[in-house]
């Protein structure tokens, strides 16, 4: 596969995981090979409720309870994310980080990948 090929290919497979192990996908989604790295940007990944929580200036750090839910979440679904990873890019992962902003409702993960993919 060419880097295009594999970027949409990645792109597409974590929406369906998002869809599958988060209840809805992202408004938007874009994945960015670079070196040794995977970068994944969605936008509009909180759900209604997450946005109203978020929002509230009632609820105490209902900000920080997304985000320690939803960090748990992923970190619940990394042996997923890295096999579906490993099956598109052939390279092992090293490590993932991830943030997500309460805010904006963007979500950013990183993979470093223990060497560069090969591309066609």
């Amino acid at each position: 596969m060419t880097k295009g090929q594999m970027e949409e290919a990645v792109t597409k497979a974590l929406i369906q995981y998002e869809k599958e192990n988060m209840g809805r996908g992202p408004v938007e989604a874009k994945c960015y090979i670079i070196e040794d790295m995977l970068l994944l940007r969605m936008k509009g990944t909180l759900t209604p409720a997450e946005n109203r929580l978020a929002a509230s200036q009632e609820i105490d750090n209902g900000r920080a309870q997304i985000k320690q839910m939803r960090r748990t979440l992923t970190e619940n679904g990394r042996p997923l994310l890295e096999a579906v990873i490993h099956d598109i890019l052939h390279c092992d992962i090293i490590s993932m980080h991830s943030d997500l902003s309460t805010r904006t409702g963007e979500r950013i993960i990183i993979f470093t990948l223990k060497t560069p993919p090969v591309f066609d």
